[in-house]
């Protein structure tokens, strides 16, 4: 099969983090990444393939529930807790494929659609080194703003990095996923930014073409991901931040989202 379904997309990405406080710590770095129809999994390129060992391949086991079980009930039972119902409505996956085998996505995203076509909630997906994962689920009653996209807020409940506590506010503004690609997320706490994250993207075609162009361009993309991870760590332990001991990870439960405007 030479093309994806129309809704499949590959995005070449730059990825951008800086710290403000107590120092100022900022890097970047390039990867692509892929939106995906999660009921659209087995209309993909070669060699991309769905739940089967392969050169690029993507897994249930990778998210969601975490043992192989079908994404989009779990993606409605998250999204129900905050009483959304999509009604079959479309849900597109934002996340890295396994590469030879290995799988490591920061942040996944789903963009959650009701029938209408409208965004009815996005779904953040956050993962850290450790092996944990915990979900942000807000719903996004205004849809897309033409301009902003989704801003919302939500405290911090999980432990990503050990040089930051578990304290403060993420920001978020989510753009419509299209030509361009751009997600911005802010942590805040009372003294305000302490972190700003960012990854924006252009978008092509998933085809062979594609996918064989961004394996040339980053051919270990889940690897580069953690090893970015370990090594700005690494910097970070040198300037003196201070190191924060994991705690155990958050049981899951509802949490109101802070709703700072959705663009309506």
């Amino acid at each position: 099969m030479a093309a994806a379904e129309p809704d499949h997309a590959l995005y070449l990405c730059r990825v951008f983090h800086a710290r403000h406080r107590p120092f100022r710590h900022a890097f970047s770095y390039r990867l692509y990444t892929l939106l995906l129809d999660i009921d659209r999994l087995d209309h993909l390129p070669w060699p991309l393939v769905h739940e089967r060992p392969g050169l690029l391949s993507i897994r249930a086991r990778d998210h969601g529930r975490r043992d192989g079980s079908p994404l989009r009930p779990w993606v409605e039972e998250m999204l129900a807790e905050k009483g959304v119902v999509l009604k079959g409505g479309r849900i597109l996956m934002l996340a890295m494929p396994r590469v030879l085998g290995y799988a490591f996505n920061p942040l996944t995203v789903y963009y959650c659609h009701g029938p209408d076509g409208r965004l009815r909630a996005l779904l953040y997906e956050v993962k850290n080194t450790f092996g944990d994962q915990h979900c942000y689920t807000v719903p996004t009653p205004g849809g897309w703003d033409a301009r902003q996209g989704a801003r919302h807020a939500h405290g911090k409940e999980f432990h990503v990095s050990p040089f930051f506590d578990i304290a403060g506010d993420y920001h978020f503004r989510t753009g419509q996923p299209g030509d361009k690609l751009a997600l911005d997320i802010r942590l805040v706490d009372g003294d305000g930014e302490l972190l700003v994250a960012t990854q924006t993207g252009r978008r092509l075609p998933l085809t062979r073409a594609s996918l064989w162009r961004a394996l040339f361009l980053h051919p270990l993309v889940t690897l580069k991901a953690i090893a970015a991870i370990h090594w700005q760590a690494w910097h970070l332990w040198r300037k003196g931040a201070k190191f924060h001991r994991r705690p155990d990870p958050p049981v899951r439960r509802e949490t109101k989202p802070t709703d700072v405007g959705t663009g309506t």
